[in-house]
């Protein structure tokens, strides 16, 4: 990876008149933006659909694509939509915020129409990228089909038949759900069409994306459902242990995620098949990919089912570079970021090293006036990627508003923060001069906006993910700003 840098900016929080960030015309602008001002990347968050809580890292499937992301003019301009369909309704009363309730509730019947006026007329394109995405997409259309019919009740939940994937079941599922499931086979279409072309305009400007792949998958997924072999289930395919993290000086209970763990025993013995379908599938989405809670790879936290919190877990050992060496080989001409963060062990350090990845600096971590950090900008080796913060980070204002004196002194005098730069742009200037090969910035400290523009607390269940960019922010005084940077540390 060339020296460069990047912005964090979701799809979702993108400006439309839609209730949330789509791949129309303000995605194309968002690239314009990113060119202007000399940067190479667009890291995003998964883009995979949401299930409960709307967080992008619990997704009904680890290779679709999520329907809100889908740009409504663009159908319109094609003729499955018309612009009177598209008024009056209510997909939230503030520009700002996504209003995921509303989404919900009105997008799939705006989609439906598209699929009536479409299905007939695209058919064949429709079965041509059916057929070039069979292994992933026939069973995903299938789980969603049938969550539409149980009232999008978890598949745990579903008759034993079908929920255990009986042969008789799933034939007589496929054959009463045939409309709905060539629904979402339409959905996930018109989701990777939107999607190529935006990335061909993107690549022709010279902006590549960064995108996440979560460690694990949700429960409530076609993954689970569909291959349960490879994941720690009892005869009733539901958890033994479930994923989390242990308790440390921010969270007294740990942090319970819920995943199933995965059967490290039978994805090795059938060769990682299923990590290398998965990250050939992000490979159709990015050109560098972000593994995320990589130290999960190393050892990992596991809670018995029964437990309301972490505390009570155990380490155990993952594949580490069993499965690491598998993917750098496989995928020779992907590029890969390990989100090295949470508990660093010598054991993880290890990992890291071996495998030749980038890990990540954090410099919202750094600054601890009584001891030492490995996040400190003059620590920052070449082989890493700077952040000033994650999308799991509060924003640069919202971190100082509970910085201790003593920190903020320090790292004042450390970045020599002045009033005339302020101290979004006194740390841009910090990450953007550190050894590391890629720095990336959250678009909410370019626009240098407070604690309530946070896109995530972790441990938290409900505020989350709905952060989005004020029309017309990302404008050409920004974007001249943050060029001149960019140019003044060599990172075009």
């Amino acid at each position: 990876m060339k020296r460069s840098s990047g912005v964090l900016m979701p799809m979702s929080s993108l400006p439309s008149k839609y209730g949330i960030g789509s791949m129309g015309k303000e995605a194309y602008e968002f690239v314009d933006f990113l060119k202007a001002s000399g940067q190479s990347y667009w890291q995003l968050l998964p883009l995979g659909p949401t299930s409960y809580g709307d967080s992008p890292y619990y997704s009904f499937s680890t290779f679709a694509g999520n329907p809100y992301f889908i740009d409504l003019d663009i159908l319109c301009d094609e003729g499955l939509l018309n612009g009177e369909e598209l008024k009056g309704i209510d997909w939230g009363e503030n520009p700002e915020r996504v209003d995921y309730g509303k989404i919900y509730m009105n997008r799939f019947n705006i989609l439906r129409l598209a699929f009536d006026r479409g299905c007939e007329k695209l058919r064949g394109e429709i079965e041509k990228f059916r057929e070039e995405n069979r292994r992933w997409l026939d069973n995903y259309a299938l789980f969603m089909a049938l969550k539409a019919n149980f009232s999008m009740e978890s598949w745990t939940q579903w008759p034993e038949d079908i929920r255990l994937r009986k042969t008789e079941a799933v034939s007589r599922y496929t054959l009463l759900l045939k409309d709905e499931i060539e629904f979402q086979v339409f959905i996930q279409y018109m989701f990777f069409k939107q999607w190529n072309a935006l990335k061909e305009y993107a690549h022709e400007s010279g902006v590549y994306f960064i995108g996440d792949v979560p460690i694990y998958v949700a429960l409530d997924s076609a993954d689970v459902w569909g291959e349960p072999e490879f994941f720690q289930l009892d005869e009733k395919h539901l958890p033994r242990e479930v994923a989390g993290v242990p308790p440390d000086a921010f969270t007294e209970d740990g942090q319970l995620w819920g995943n199933p763990l995965y059967d490290w025993d039978a994805m090795q013995a059938d060769g990682f098949g299923w990590w290398i379908r998965r990250i050939d599938g992000a490979k159709k989405l990015y050109d560098v990919i972000r593994i995320d809670h990589f130290r999960g790879f190393e050892s990992y936290w596991a809670v018995p089912a029964s437990e309301t919190t972490a505390k009570n877990g155990k380490w155990r050992k993952g594949p580490g570079m069993n499965l690491v060496g598998v993917l750098t080989s496989w995928f020779r001409d992907l590029s890969f970021i390990a989100e090295d963060l949470g508990y660093v062990t010598p054991e993880v350090r290890g990992l890291l090293s071996d495998s030749g990845l980038p890990g990540m600096k954090i410099l919202e971590f750094a600054f601890d006036a009584h001891g030492e950090s490995d996040y400190l900008p003059h620590r920052c080796e070449q082989n890493s990627v700077c952040y000033m913060g994650t999308h799991d980070n509060d924003t640069v204002k919202g971190w100082l508003s509970r910085m201790e004196e003593d920190d903020m002194k320090f790292a004042s005098r450390y970045m020599h923060i002045t009033d005339d730069e302020g101290w979004c742009w006194g740390l841009i200037r910090t990450g953007m001069a550190t050894a590391s090969n890629l720095f990336v910035v959250q678009m909410q400290d370019l626009l240098e906006l407070p604690g309530s523009a946070r896109l995530n607390t972790p441990g938290t269940n409900s505020g989350n993910w709905q952060w989005r960019m004020g029309c017309g922010a990302a404008d050409e005084k920004l974007s001249e700003k943050l060029l001149e940077y960019t140019k003044t540390f060599r990172r075009i």
